[in-house]
This record gives structure tokens, C-alpha cells and sequence, in this order.
């Protein structure tokens, strides 16, 4: 069960590709579950009871060195992971890009191609009028002859 809710499947096959490449390493997949945990309120919750009962069960005497060390090296570590939830995100707008521009090459590829067909009609276009020129000059009369 996950601690925070989906937005939904990702549908775009760019995207699903990097998911499945990326889920292929275990330090990834680590990485995805302590953000997706680090960045839920079940998350602060649990700092909040964690942070309360220690300072209210007095495991520690005021000024809570231990807890303020706890502290500082749970933001060091979350500081990474927000850094390590860019960099994916990072990674997912590249692969979106990487596909677009594929796409637009492609898309380019074929208006050349469109143009080139358009540029052979238009000659052939001209060729056709020169010929039909040319037979309405004889005489107006048509293939049927007479």
C-alpha cells in the first residue's frame, strides 16, 4: 500500500520506459520510496510524535543535543533527497523532450516529403496545361479526332 495517493498510471510510452528502466535499479527504487515517504504528511506526523514523546518523555535533558543532532542530520538527509526528486524529475522532463524532438524530426521529415510531392503535382500540373495549350492551338480539336 502506498503512503501517498497516485495521480494516476503514467500513459506516455517515453515515460513508461524510464520507469521500467529506472525501477531496474535497486538504489533507485530506494531512493523513490524514502521521497515518496519523505515528502507525505504521514511523514510529518510521525516527526511530530517522534519529536513530542521525546521531549515529553524526557529522554534527553534541555537543550536536547542528541535531538537537535537527530534533527540536523534528518535535514541533511532530506535536503538530498529533494535533490535526488529533482534530478528524477529532471530526468523526466529530458526523456519528454528527447521524444518530442523525435517527433518533431519526424513530422519534419514528412512535410519535406510533402513538399517535394506538392513540387512534383505542380509540375505535372504545368505539364498537362502545356499540353492542353498546345492541342487547343491545333485546331481546338480534342483526342477524339474529327
Amino acid at each position: 500500500m502506498s503512503i501517498r495517493p497516485s495521480v494516476g498510471p503514467v500513459q506516455h510510452p517515453a515515460l513508461q520506459r524510464h520507469l521500467t528502466q529506472r525501477a531496474e535499479n535497486v538504489q533507485n527504487r530506494i531512493a523513490d520510496t524514502i521521497t515518496r515517504f519523505a515528502g507525505s504528511m504521514a511523514f510529518v506526523y510521525l516527526s511530530i510524535i517522534w519529536f513530542g514523546l521525546w521531549i515529553g518523555l524526557h529522554v534527553e535533558k534541555y537543550p536536547y543535543g542528541l535531538l537537535t543532532m537527530i534533527v540536523s542530520l534528518e535535514a541533511i538527509f532530506l535536503s538530498t533527497f529533494v535533490m535526488i526528486s529533482q534530478n528524477r524529475a529532471d530526468e523526466k522532463r529530458q526523456v519528454l523532450a528527447d521524444n518530442q524532438w523525435k517527433i518533431v524530426q519526424y513530422e519534419e521529415a514528412q512535410n519535406d516529403q510533402l513538399i517535394e510531392l506538392t513540387k512534383q503535382i505542380l509540375e505535372l500540373t504545368r505539364a498537362i496545361h502545356s499540353v492542353a495549350i498546345t492541342l487547343q492551338g491545333q485546331g481546338g480539336q480534342g483526342p477524339s479526332g474529327s
